[in-house]
């Protein structure tokens, strides 16, 4: 099939971000397709595969495509697509089962009209009427269904609504559920398929006023004292989306999916990952009363996280000189809108680097740790998520996640509801994990790598140790996919090392850099739920996989759609191979009174350390502060 469209504009590298006037080009070539029903689901791009970003140099070509999801709203029908820029011309249209699996994400479109379809159904009405509230008190909260085998799914494509009462525009959203109540609705044939009034609960009185003070307000805090700043501004370079800074490059990605991506990270040349992101990530609740025992949320694969991006606010979000790059996304109608200054970077001090003092020459030195922040945030139902990935002066890489916003609200019970907890007079927040799964395709060095898992044991009293003082690492190669499966362990301190066994540092060392997770609990629900089947990837805190283009996203290609577990089903060998990690980390939430109406951050995430990487501490040049009373060394 082919179509005539404007030119797409000059690509500099196969992995340069999608730009407005591809996205405009996009929607002309598959213009032939659509219908006035029609809507673009996703538009992103289709990286090439790994040895041809490698092996490409300036001014060689490079067919750019560009993955297009559509989806007739009345019809129900999907099409995957892959439209060559360069070629102008669509190379690949397939069809996608909407049920029972392998559903495309939902649109915004769909949310929004949820409250509308609600409206007015009687049943809803009526079970409303019964509780003494009017429909236009009650706000209609739209949440992705799930695949779970109901007959209510089969052949649909479907969307669940839970209300809330919201009396002035102060109140918090979500803070007063009409709880016991939840519609199923049809979105192809836009209608309540079913109203389910399990039980009659008083909405809770609290209104979760965000403004409103605590009974005990402290003193303001200056928020001067919590500044950082970089003199002159961050001491970054940015050309078309590479970045380089104090020994560090990558090159920055987003799409709508993911969101933020990092591509080529090196450090003074030599590679240390190919690719980071977030692949997939999921928020199950404990909570097993039905109306809501059916909430875990995919919020990439289902809600696409990348495209509800927000703009930070300079002076609140972030501090100090900030650098910002614009996004453009396509919309439901494949026409770009740009989320401004979706992606932030700027440096901040991040305590000690190093110190040392010396008695007897009577010296005394220390260094400040600097780091680049790379930011992005996105607002996903009531959570509120900040991505920063970190790059540190002695080459350490980390990624914080920061949760925030408004615990999920139910009607708290009393002691008959022992998996949420009583946030205030009437309101309860059931018990929940946000659980992620970032996707390492490491490059240490090199493509041949091999993960080692090293723990730490103890020895036993023996006869060259009598005191029974020693300790050692123990190290133990995961050479196949299906026995590198593994778990966090810190009462052994474990790590995995990602060697490259044919590079080495001067010592004669293997190079290598070590995932140092947390370590805190994966998927806490039964192997026999469907959520368990779902998030099968948050089972794991660690996958290893072979490289391959097809595998990007840890829950599969769709929603519903498998995953790692059918990734490492074929075993591969895993010694000397090009590996991908993937690696769970998360927080499991017992909500807090002192979590009610807008939480404070909680925080996640897993640092890359390097292990015989660098010959000595790659920070010794690191110069003095001269911008404190720190005494030069």
């Amino acid at each position: 099939m082919t179509a005539t469209a404007a030119p797409a504009t000059a690509v500099r590298h196969p992995l340069s971000r999608l730009t407005a006037e591809e996205i405009d080009a996009v929607r002309e070539l598959v213009a032939g397709i659509l219908t006035g029903t029609t809507r673009f689901v996703y538009v992103g791009l289709e990286e090439p595969d790994k040895a041809e970003v490698l092996g490409w140099t300036p001014g060689t070509d490079v067919d750019r495509r560009v993955r297009v999801l559509l989806l007739d709203r009345v019809t129900c029908r999907a099409r995957d697509l892959s439209v060559s820029l360069t070629r102008r011309t669509v190379v690949r249209d397939t069809g996608v089962d909407v049920a029972p699996e392998g559903r495309v994400p939902l649109l915004p479109e769909e949310f929004a009209e949820a409250g509308e379809l609600l409206a007015g159904d009687e049943r809803w009405r009526a079970a409303l009427a019964r509780r003494g509230l009017d429909v236009g008190s009650v706000r209609a909260v739209p949440l992705t269904a799930g695949m779970y085998g109901c007959s209510e799914q089969y052949g649909r494509r479907t969307i669940r609504v839970l209300g809330f009462q919201r009396t002035g525009p102060q109140d918090v959203s979500r803070a007063r559920p009409v709880d016991g109540l939840v519609a199923y609705l049809d979105l192809t044939r836009r209608r309540a398929i079913a109203v389910h009034d399990a039980l009659d609960l008083p909405v809770p009185a609290e209104r979760g006023q965000e403004n409103a003070p605590p009974p005990a307000v402290p003193p303001a805090r200056d928020p001067r004292r919590t500044g950082s700043t970089s003199p002159g501004g961050p001491a970054c370079a940015v050309e078309d989306d590479v970045v380089r800074w104090a020994g560090w490059e990558f090159r920055i990605g987003f799409d709508s999916r993911e969101g933020l991506s990092l591509h080529q990270v090196t450090h003074d040349g030599r590679s240390v990952i190919h690719r980071a992101s977030i692949a997939e990530m999921v928020v199950p609740h404990a909570d097993p009363f039905p109306v809501r025992s059916w909430q875990d949320y995919a919020d990439a694969g289902e809600y696409l996280f990348g495209r509800f991006g927000t703009s930070p606010d300079p002076g609140c979000d972030c501090l100090g000189e900030m650098r910002f790059l614009d996004v453009p996304l396509a919309d439901d109608d494949g026409r770009p809108q740009v989320v401004p200054r979706a992606v932030s970077l700027h440096e901040e001090d991040a305590g000690i680097l190093w110190r040392h003092t010396d008695f007897s020459s009577a010296t005394s030195r220390t260094r400040r740790q600097r780091r680049l922040v790379v930011r992005t945030s996105t607002t996903v139902g009531s959570y509120d998520y900040g991505f920063s990935w970190y790059l540190h002066l002695d080459g350490v890489v980390q990624l914080e996640v920061r949760a925030t916003g408004l615990p999920f609200a139910s009607t708290h019970r009393g002691a008959e509801y022992p998996c949420a907890t009583e946030a205030g007079h009437g309101p309860g927040a059931p018990f929940h994990q946000h659980l992620f799964c970032a996707r390492l395709d490491m490059a240490v060095d090199g493509r041949t790598n091999t993960v080692h898992e090293v723990d730490a044991v103890r020895e036993p009293v023996s006869r060259t140790d009598p005191d029974g003082r020693a300790f050692r690492r123990r190290r133990t190669a995961l050479t196949r996919e299906w026995t590198a499966q593994r778990m966090a362990d810190p009462l052994v301190d474990r790590v995995w090392h990602v060697v490259n066994p044919s590079v080495t540092n001067r010592l004669g060392q293997p190079v290598a850099y070590a995932l140092v997770p947390e370590g805190r609990p994966v998927l806490l629900a039964d192997e026999s739920s469907s959520t368990h089947r779902r998030a099968a990837f948050a089972t794991r805190h660690l996958w290893v996989t072979r490289y391959d283009p097809a595998q990007r996203y840890a829950a599969g290609d769709l929603a519903d759609a498998g995953g790692l577990p059918a990734f490492v089903s074929g075993n591969r060998s895993l010694e000397d191979e090009d590996v991908v990690l993937w690696h769970t980390f998360g927080a499991t939430h017992f909500p807090r009174p002192e979590d009610w109406p807008v939480m404070p951050v909680e925080v996640a995430g897993f640092r890359l350390v390097p292990v015989g990487f660098f010959d000595r501490n790659p920070a010794l040049d690191t110069p003095p502060s001269m911008s404190s009373p720190c005494t030069p060394g």
